[in-house]
C-alpha cells in the first residue's frame, strides 16, 4: 500500500486493484477471452462507482479499457492494471491541472482558504504554513473565521508553531475586515505569502456564501488581483457530496485549486478524480495525516499508482 493512503503503523487497506482482482478478474484468462471481457468490465464499473469515481469518469475509464481490450492491447492482468492507472492519470492531467501554487508578480501572494465545517481547513493552513516556512518564505496567517469558538486561538497556535506572523479579529467581528487587515499587514510588513482562513460554512447557506463573496471582494480592493489562490478544502471521506460542495462554492467565488484532506482515512480516492473532472479545477494538495508535514503536493502519476495499488 502506498504511503499516500497509509501512515506508519496503519494496517494495509485493500487497494482498488485487489478488489478488481477479487471480484472481476478471478481468472487471469478473463481478459483474454472475448466473451468474458464485457462481464468483467461491468463488475469493474461497479467497483469504480463504489470508489467514488462518479459516473462520467467511470464510464470513460471503462470505455477506454474496453477499446484497448477489443484491439488486443490488453491480454494480461498487468496490462489491464497499467491501462487503468494510465486512464486515471490522464483524467487528472486533462484540462486545468497544474498543481503548482499561483504566485503573485509582487509579494505577497494571497491565499484564501474556504470549505465546509469539519473539512480540515485549520489543519491544512497549519501544514501549508509549515511547508512555506520550510521553503524560507515569510508567512502571515489571517484568522477571518471569527464565528467558531476557538478558531482564532487555533490558528494563532499554528502561527506560533511555524514561525508565521498572525492577524486575528475579535470573536464576532466582521470577517471581511479581518481579511482586509491581514492582507494590509502582509503588504506593509513584507510577507511573501498571506494565508486567510474563513469560517466553515454549509454549502447550502446563501447568507454565508454572500459573506464569502464579500471577503473575496474586500481582499481585491486592498490588493487588486488578489486573492491569487482560492483553495477549496474537501473532506476525502464524504464521497460524491464533495462534488456538490465544490460546485456550490465555485458558483460563489472563483476557485483556483482543490485540497483533499483525510485521504489516510479512506481507500475511496476516486473522489479526487471525480471533483477535478466535474469542475476542471486542479488538485493542488492532499492531506494524509495529522502531523505538520503530512501535506503532499499533488502528483497525478503517483496518485494513480497509489489508488490502483500494486
Amino acid at each position: 500500500m502506498s504511503p499516500l493512503f497509509r501512515k506508519e503503523g496503519d494496517l494495509p487497506k485493500r487497494s482498488l486493484w485487489q478488489r478488481i482482482k477479487d471480484i472481476a478478474l478471478t481468472d487471469v484468462t478473463t481478459v483474454q477471452r472475448a466473451g468474458s471481457i464485457k462481464g468483467s468490465l461491468e463488475q469493474v464499473e461497479e467497483i469504480l462507482l463504489e470508489s467514488d469515481f462518479g459516473v462520467p469518469v467511470t464510464l470513460k475509464l471503462v470505455d477506454d479499457v474496453s477499446r484497448q481490450a477489443q484491439r488486443g492491447s490488453i491480454k494480461t492482468e498487468d496490462e489491464f492494471k497499467t491501462a487503468l492507472k494510465l486512464g486515471i492519470q490522464t483524467a487528472l492531467e486533462t484540462g486545468n491541472a497544474n498543481p503548482g501554487l499561483n504566485v503573485a508578480a509582487a509579494s505577497p501572494t494571497v491565499v484564501l482558504v474556504i470549505g465546509v465545517n469539519g473539512a480540515g481547513k485549520t489543519t491544512f493552513i497549519g501544514k501549508l504554513s509549515t511547508k512555506l516556512r520550510n521553503e524560507g518564505k515569510r508567512v502571515l496567517v489571517g484568522a477571518a473565521d471569527t464565528f467558531r469558538a476557538g478558531a482564532i486561538d487555533q490558528l494563532r497556535v499554528w502561527a506560533e508553531r511555524t514561525g508565521a506572523d498572525f492577524v486575528g479579529g475579535a470573536a464576532g467581528s466582521d470577517p471581511a475586515a479581518t481579511a482586509y487587515n491581514a492582507v494590509d499587514t502582509g503588504m506593509t510588513n513584507g510577507a511573501d505569502v498571506v494565508i486567510v482562513d474563513t469560517a466553515g460554512r454549509l454549502h447550502t447557506s446563501s447568507d454565508l456564501m454572500a459573506e464569502l463573496k464579500k471577503i473575496n471582494r474586500v481582499i481585491g480592493k486592498r490588493y487588486p488581483g488578489a486573492p491569487h489562490e482560492t483553495l477549496l478544502v474537501l473532506d476525502g471521506t464524504i464521497g460524491q457530496n464533495a462534488v456538490n460542495q465544490a460546485k456550490t462554492f465555485s458558483a460563489a467565488v472563483p476557485i483556483s485549486g482543490l485540497v483533499v484532506t483525510k485521504l489516510d482515512g479512506t481507500a475511496r480516492g476516486g473522489i479526487v478524480v471525480s471533483v477535478h473532472e466535474a469542475l476542471n479545477i486542479p488538485v493542488k494538495f492532499v492531506g494524509v495525516g495529522e502531523k505538520a508535514t503530512d501535506l503532499l503536493t499533488f502528483d497525478a502519476r503517483q496518485f494513480a499508482q497509489d489508488v490502483v495499488g500494486e
